[in-house]
């Protein structure tokens, strides 16, 4: 018992030793640097943030982050509550749920059975397929799909992203989810455009990639990736396991809802492991950067060798490569992914030849201080290709002009949304809702969308629109929305304004965005849901009945 009890407190001591890492005075005062220069890529009215200022701001519970420099991790750091109940605090040893990121895993597991020769890239998937096969039909041309393609997002598939299963519901098996079947909570996953016409990011074109591996392999996928993935890389605190394993409750994060509520059972569970499914912590993402980095010039092989890490990291189309993002600023590359689960994100970023990198998590829908807080890392460790945040003055507008820019927008065909907030505008687009800083009457900027806005006005000086111009480059001129009948918005962008119109109890207008993204898009189950709780929250239990 004695020798037993010693051990039990020998692993807890090194547990908290490696968690409160201490580290050097140059690189404590880099932290600091860090940790005090928050911006968002605007210095307003010259004020830079405090990590913990920006952490209170967007409500976020914890927050983790690892930072990469010379190809080395020079440190890793946790911040505020895995649990707010349970006082429980970040340490470096937090499990984080970041939704997508798991796609690059993923993806490195795909590539390492076709460096095996056990799969082609770009042979039909249905060769590989044996327990599911994918239902060709009129919609693809004739054209088959390949494993290229659903690891680059340009298989023309459905099914954005998953939303998770409550932990003590039904758990749908892979075969349900991908074809729609009860209980899955997602539509089937099908062709929505021929094989490669395009990038268009499907959740479910991953799914099928977990199907493929494990149908190959004859091995859970946990388990697979656990042998060739993560174990050769060092990630000692990453599982694809769904749910996580009893005994790793202590250690997981509690996600949050954007508003600070806790999500129902602290986390989903996601049979969709492959798509969203990994429990991780940055510095064991920033492990799996280092080798990437490493692979690609040549000089190491644990999993994948040059090959196999150039597809990995090099575009297939546009700027999607085969698990990642490619990012090219000013002639220096690198590779990315952000993350969305319920409850938590978080983004990675490493350079392709520069030795840089890091991995941020927070268990919050809002992923915002974690764009701030890179960009702060590549201020302090110097960045080649990104920029020194701007500084800018602000300019008082009575609300009798502002009044005038409350509405609905589109631009290029995306829907954006301008309403006040307690402390002036806000600018709604792509998700995020962004306080608006005026530069002049009709100039704002904000910090989390890029560009200089300038409202438009016609001759009577009401106001018709805003462009967008970004480094001194128009980039897009939008209308103020007076009518639905003439709009051209792009495929889905009706029901995501609809669903924001929805969140934010403004039923009327979510109605009419809804039908109209309907009526052009009638097989979109997600469109009918949305509507149906539009008029159910209206009160209106007739047509909400009969959607």
């Amino acid at each position: 018992m004695k020798k037993i009890s010693l051990a039990v407190l020998l692993c807890h001591w090194l547990t908290v030793v490696i968690a409160q890492q201490q580290y050097s005075k140059a690189v404590n005062e880099q932290i600091a640097r860090v940790e005090n220069s928050l911006s968002g890529g605007l210095v307003i009215d010259g004020k830079l943030y405090s990590l913990s200022e920006r952490m209170k701001h967007y409500n976020v519970a914890g927050l983790s982050v690892a930072v990469i420099d010379n190809y080395q991790i020079v440190w890793a750091k946790g911040y505020g509550y895995a649990d707010k109940k349970e006082g429980r605090k970040v340490t470096t040893n937090t499990l984080f749920e970041p939704g997508s990121i798991s796609k690059s895993l993923n993806a490195v597991g795909i590539l390492y059975l076709a460096q095996q020769e056990k799969l082609d890239l770009y042979q039909d998937i249905n060769q590989y397929l044996v327990n599911w096969k994918f239902p060709y039909d009129t919609v693809s041309h004739g054209k088959k799909i390949t494993t290229a393609q659903l690891l680059s997002h340009t298989a023309g598939l459905s099914v954005h992203g998953f939303p998770g299963y409550q932990r003590d519901s039904v758990i749908a098996a892979v075969t349900d989810i991908l074809d729609g079947r009860a209980p899955s909570n997602t539509e089937a996953v099908r062709s929505l455009a021929e094989p490669g016409t395009g990038p268009r990011y499907s959740g479910g074109g991953t799914l099928i990639t977990q199907q493929m591996l494990t149908d190959l392999t004859k091995q859970r996928y946990e388990q697979y990736m656990y042998e060739h993935v993560f174990r050769p890389l060092g990630m000692n605190n990453s599982s694809y396991s769904q749910p996580p394993a009893v005994n790793q409750r202590k250690n997981l994060a509690t996600g949050y809802k954007s508003d600070g509520n806790e999500v129902p059972g602290k986390y989903h569970v996601y049979p969709e492991k492959a798509a969203a499914g990994l429990w991780t912590t940055p510095t064991d993402i920033c492990k799996y950067i280092l080798e990437m980095q490493q692979a690609y010039q040549g000089k190491s092989s644990k999993v994948l060798n040059q090959e196999m890490v150039k597809l990995h990291v090099t575009p297939y189309k546009n700027d999607v490569a085969m698990g990642t993002f490619i990012q090219n600023r000013n002639g220096e590359k690198y590779f990315d992914h952000t993350a969305s689960n319920e409850g938590f994100s978080g983004l990675f970023i490493g350079g392709l030849t520069n030795g840089k990198g890091a991995a941020i998590f927070v268990n919050s829908d809002d992923a915002t201080i974690a764009f701030e807080l890179v960009n702060s890392i590549a201020l302090a460790y110097n960045w080649v290709g990104f920029r020194k945040p701007e500084e800018i003055t602000t300019l008082p507008v009575n609300d009798t002009i502002t009044s005038k820019y409350i509405g609905e927008y589109i631009l290029d065909g995306f829907f954006s949304e301008i309403k006040k907030g307690k402390d002036g505008l806000y600018l709604w687009a792509d998700g995020i809702n962004s306080k608006m800083y005026f530069t002049s009457s009709t100039d704002f900027r904000n910090l989390e969308l890029g560009g200089t806005k300038t409202f438009t006005f016609d001759n009577a000086g009401t106001v018709t629109g805003y462009s967008n111009t970004i480094n001194g480059r128009l980039r897009a001129t939008g209308q103020k929305i007076t009518t639905l009948d003439t709009l051209k918005p792009r495929p889905g962008q009706s029901g995501v304004l609809g669903r924001h119109l929805l969140e934010t109890k403004n039923y009327d207008k979510a109605i009419g965005f809804l039908s109209k993204g309907l009526a052009s898009e009638p097989s979109d189950s997600s469109l009918v849901k949305n509507l149906a709780r539009s008029f159910l929250f209206k009160g209106d239990f007739t047509k909400a009945i009969e959607l």
